[in-house]
């Protein structure tokens, strides 16, 4: 009875938000200026008001919203604080003074938000937000890798549970996977749970790295043959790709780079046309930025991360949901692992 009566309210409360939704879009002109190209105005029309009462919970609530480089548009430039790869949302977290932290992501950036806020509270508008990376692995798996190759130090990629980089001697992103290796004064390495990503360090390194078969079930999609066919049709186009992807994929790109890297590396080449080998949503939030580059659409969508809304981050904020806990001695040795991996910094991405 009271779940239909909560359902009722949100209804009426985002009903009621379209009631004047002129004064919401002109309040949110300046934002729509930047994605105008990428957002037709009938659709800015019925985002306005939600982004209106976004921004106003914010302040209430003393929130922050940090969204990941594959959040749509309206939502990365409509109502995101802070904004950037795994690497940077974990480390921007930690900086914040906000009471609560909405986590515009999958679970394991929330669990990652939470672990190194313990005593802020963590929302993440949708629960079910998971990761094919994170599900490819279990702790189980993890001891049982380290009972096969006892001594040799594990290297655990951000994008797992909690569960697992407490079981992981230091955590990485795509952007200091190499670094972090090397640093480990090893030979050998454990990499969990990309596969691919971990072949991409191993070509780039003389240390020997054990694999896990892990995959992204958005980039292993892609094959070198997409690349061909872009460069066939697009002549001079620049391909630039997330080492998520496959090794031939790599080996046939301009550019190999985690999703900061990228953007980063467009700022820097400005190139007349390029295409991201990665999730779509990410070209779309570049090129707000760089409007004179011309991004070809690989329209390859995150179906997880395409779960968090506009809708939902409203109602985060209006009755807490959904609140994103970590077992205390689990979150303590997770702990470790990522402010190893914090401390390490960038690397050369």
């Amino acid at each position: 009875m009271r779940e239909n009566a909560v359902s009722s309210i949100e209804t009426f409360a985002v009903s009621t938000l379209a009631m004047d939704p002129a004064s919401a879009v002109e309040a949110t002109a300046a934002t729509y200026a930047k994605v105008r190209h990428l957002i037709p105005e009938v659709e800015w029309a019925a985002y306005a008001p939600l982004i209106v009462e976004i921004e106003r919970l914010k302040k209430q609530r003393n929130a922050v919203i940090l969204a990941h480089n594959y959040q749509t548009p309206q939502i990365f430039h409509g109502v995101a604080d802070i904004t950037g790869d795994s690497l940077a949302l974990a480390r921007r977290a930690a900086e914040s003074d906000a009471e609560v932290i909405v986590v515009c992501g999958v679970h394991f950036m929330a669990e990652t938000a939470k672990i190194v806020n313990p005593d802020r509270t963590v929302l993440i508008p949708d629960p079910e937000a998971g990761c094919s990376l994170a599900e490819s692995i279990t702790p189980a798996d993890v001891r049982g890798l380290k009972d096969r190759y006892p001594g040799v130090p594990v290297v655990t990629y951000v994008n797992t549970s909690a569960e697992v980089k407490a079981e992981t001697d230091i955590c990485c992103t795509s952007a200091n996977a190499v670094e972090v290796v090397e640093s480990l004064g090893s030979e050998r390495v454990i990499f969990l749970p990309d596969e691919y990503l971990g072949k991409w360090v191993a070509a780039n390194t003389d240390v020997e790295v054990i694999l896990w078969n892990g995959h992204c079930e958005v980039h292993e999609k892609f094959t070198a043959g997409d690349i061909t066919a872009y460069r066939k049709q697009f002549p001079g186009i620049q391909v630039i790709a997330h080492p998520e992807c496959d090794l031939p994929v790599l080996e046939a790109a301009d550019m190999v780079g985690s999703t900061s890297g990228m953007i980063e590396w467009v700022a820097r080449n400005r190139p007349e046309r390029v295409v991201m080998i990665t999730e779509c949503s990410m070209s779309d939030n570049v090129a707000a930025e760089f409007p004179e580059v011309d991004f070809i659409r690989s329209c390859t969508l995150c179906p997880h991360m395409k779960r968090i809304t506009l809708e939902n981050i409203l109602t985060s904020l209006e009755y807490g949901r959904y609140p994103v806990e970590v077992d205390e001695v689990v979150a303590r040795r997770a702990r470790r692992s990522v402010e190893r991996m914090l401390e390490m910094g960038r690397g050369g991405g």
